[in-house]
């Protein structure tokens, strides 16, 4: 199969206050030390890599007291340029979702306020088809509907059963949305949703638990390139056999707060 990459327009937010000084997911640790000089050179790589590929990159500001902004992806979901805000569950990130909406909103987006709990696309995952809805852990039912309306676009939600990847996100991945292509970690799943994923998506990439476990599927895909955590080798090994070209990063400090290459990055979809 021959692979093309699509130039992407991602919004990214420097971790210039990123610590663990609470936990709100079983990857953060308050007690073991966090080197944002570090998390902030790692993410600049990242950063810069967008830009070699041929991305556009947009950045908003962080702000202080907010030390998960970094992870963009949760901040809001963009469809045919239309903006779904973020409602967090907790509220150590509450303030996260309306930041980025006026970030939107100063854009000349049409934005949308949500009524429910939706993590962005932590949880709101776009195909060919369908959005793909994680549920479980962060976001909910009603904010499913919610998505479906304002987008127009059938929702698929899908249950989430290990606390470790609690985000959709952190579980499955879309290699090509044009292609209705996906990778995904069939444990991570209830049977329902794992019997779903299996009728919707028969030749998708299975992903094993150790590959899971470094967050490989907290991966990002321009429909050639697909950036995901070196330490994933063995999923990278799998993505060239199918004609993708894996590009590994070392997101280490960052994966302390629970987030990976994904997570840092907000794909805006601009309208058809």
């Amino acid at each position: 199969m021959t692979r093309t990459a699509r130039p992407r327009h991602y919004l990214m937010c420097r971790p210039t206050h990123f610590e663990v000084s609470y936990a709100i997911n079983p990857w953060m640790d308050p007690s073991k030390p966090v080197d944002t000089d570090l998390a902030v050179a790692q993410w600049e790589r990242l950063h810069a890599l967008y830009g070699e590929l041929g991305h556009r990159v947009d950045l908003i500001d962080p702000l202080p007291g907010l030390p998960d902004m970094v992870y963009a992806a949760n901040g809001a979901t963009v469809v045919d340029g239309k903006v779904l805000g973020a409602r967090f569950r907790n509220a150590e990130r509450a303030a996260e979702g309306p930041a980025y909406l006026d970030w939107f909103r100063d854009q000349g987006f049409t934005t949308r306020d949500p009524e429910h709990v939706n993590e962005g696309e932590g949880d709101l995952l776009l195909t060919a088809g369908h959005v793909l809805a994680g549920r479980g852990f962060r976001s909910v039912t009603a904010g499913h509907a919610e998505a479906q309306e304002f987008f127009g676009r059938p929702v698929v939600g899908l249950e989430l059963v290990d606390p470790r990847f609690y985000h959709l996100d952190t579980a499955l991945s879309v290699l090509d949305a044009d292609r209705d292509e996906i990778m995904y970690y069939p444990a991570a799943f209830s049977p329902g949703s794992r019997a779903v994923l299996a009728r919707l998506f028969p030749d998708a990439l299975l992903v094993d638990e150790a590959d899971a476990e470094v967050f490989g599927l907290n991966a990002v895909s321009d429909g050639l390139h697909v950036i995901l955590p070196e330490a994933a080798t063995g999923l990278a090994a799998r993505l060239r056999e199918r004609g993708f070209q894996p590009i590994g990063m070392d997101l280490s400090e960052l994966l302390k707060g629970g987030g990976s290459v994904k997570c840092c990055t907000l794909e805006i979809r601009a309208a058809a």
